[in-house]
């Protein structure tokens, strides 16, 4: 694009329509960040009202989207054609993403979508001879991309990126940085050719329909989070102003003074009894029980995790004598959130992986697309129970037990291949005298085949 088109369709298209979806981020983002909307108080509340309203804010939200992400750890990629893929996960390896993958799940989860993006750079920038992929993750309050069909297109149009004071648009040819002058106009400063083809964004989406919808795990329950700080402001209250029993007197004399009302004060003093001439009669009013208001925040709570679908033990850290079966059970509805954003967050690993090949000039791994992803097995399993269902895979069913290795917990594909290579470079000595009588009989063969 030309510098005076690219200003254009920034200035017309691409900020404002950034603006306006990242207001609306920004209030997703203080229900996330434990910064929510304050709860409306009375016009005569002090100080005193604002505190406790302050010291009754949870962030529940914030609970809600890490108890999913940290279900969600991608630890290899396979071809379901076998092919060998080692060149293909280079890239995740080389930009640290076995550790940047939980920013980009997390920013999927809490905002409904994230981003990531490749461009091409080098591996070692002071020798500058290698080519490689570079992989960022972007949040969508720093980044807005524009799509053709938001739901069919793999990559955008073009896309607007916020850096500093600066702006850069970037479409299939180059990324193009954006400043403002002095009276605020936008200004074109400088373009770079990336020569990719396409507008290299990837968009991880928590959930998308078939209108480009991208709900998150935060908006949809504000409302619900707003009832729950509600609730436990008027149990603070409740237990701030009128949890003790309050001691009445009737037909005192009013004090002649402040000293001697202050005189009063004193006789009222917890422990102290209490007297006073003919017709004063002293009683006391009952406090307040916060039982109910408990019960409410509790009732709220558990809504909460039923709509999310997230374990109520891990919003009330209520777990007290469950059995095995009673916490897989818990976790079922957790488990089959999970599987679903495995199974979305996971093509879009797969299509960064895709365009990290195309970047570094591998056309087999970019066209490949039988590639799926692995994902580390958090499930509430022990070893031994593992040990046994594998076993019983392998002697049962026939399955070699060396592609089993990968599938016991805590043990990553890197360790399992490891765990062949020694194998294969240590043999048992039952499988040396069986490689050497097949060594006997294969020479028998060829000697007896001569001889005929």
């Amino acid at each position: 694009m030309s510098p005076a088109s690219v200003v254009e369709l920034a200035q017309n298209v691409l900020i404002p329509g950034a603006q306006v979806e990242w207001q609306r981020l920004d209030l997703i983002d203080r229900w996330y960040r434990w910064s929510p909307e304050k709860l409306r108080l009375p016009a005569q509340a002090n100080q005193e009202h604002r505190q406790l309203r302050d010291i009754s804010e949870t962030p529940w939200l914030t609970l809600v989207v890490t108890t999913v992400a940290q279900q969600l750890v991608a630890e290899a990629a396979r071809s379901t054609s076998g092919r060998e893929l080692s060149a293909f996960w280079t890239p995740w390896q080389n930009n640290r993403m076995p550790s940047r993958q939980r920013a980009i799940h997390r920013a999927a989860l809490a905002y409904g979508y994230a981003y990531s993006t490749v461009m091409p750079g080098v591996l070692d920038a002071e020798a500058g001879t290698q080519q490689a992929a570079v992989i960022r993750g972007r949040s969508p309050r720093d980044m807005f991309a524009v799509y053709q069909d938001p739901v069919e297109d793999e990559y955008p149009m073009y896309y607007l990126q916020k850096r500093g004071s600066h702006f850069l648009v970037v479409d299939e040819e180059a990324v193009y940085t954006l400043g403002r002058e002095d009276g605020g106009r936008l200004a074109f400063i400088e373009y770079k050719v990336h020569g990719i083809g396409v507008a290299p964004a990837i968009r991880y989406s928590n959930q998308i329909d078939l209108e480009g919808r991208t709900p998150g795990e935060v908006e949809p329950f504000i409302p619900m989070a707003k009832r729950i700080n509600k609730t436990t402001f008027d149990r603070i209250t409740v237990q701030h102003y009128s949890s003790w029993k309050v001691r009445t007197a009737v037909g005192l004399e009013e004090p002649k003074d402040d000293e001697e009302a202050a005189k009063r004060k004193l006789l009222l003093q917890q422990g102290d009894i209490l007297t006073g001439g003919e017709g004063v009669q002293f009683g006391t009013l009952p406090e307040t029980s916060p039982s109910g208001l408990i019960q409410a925040e509790e009732r709220d709570v558990n809504t909460l995790a039923a709509v999310s679908q997230t374990p109520s033990h891990s919003l009330t850290g209520n777990m007290i004598n469950l059995s095995a079966d009673a916490i897989t059970e818990a976790r079922a509805m957790l488990d089959m959130k999970a599987g679903e954003r495995k199974v979305g967050f996971g093509d879009s690993h797969a299509q960064t992986l895709r365009l990290a090949a195309h970047v570094e000039g591998r056309p087999d791994d970019a066209a490949d697309f039988t590639v799926v992803i692995d994902w580390t097995d958090f499930q509430s399993r022990s070893m031994s129970q593992a040990a046994d269902a594998l076993g019983k895979l392998a002697s049962q069913l026939g399955i070699p037990a060396e592609k089993l290795w990968d599938r016991i917990p805590g043990v990553t594909p890197d360790v399992a291949s490891s765990w062949l290579k020694y194998k294969q470079e240590n043999p048992t000595a039952d499988a040396q005298l069986a490689s050497a009588l097949m060594g006997q009989a294969s020479g028998a063969n060829a000697g007896g085949t001569a001889a005929h």
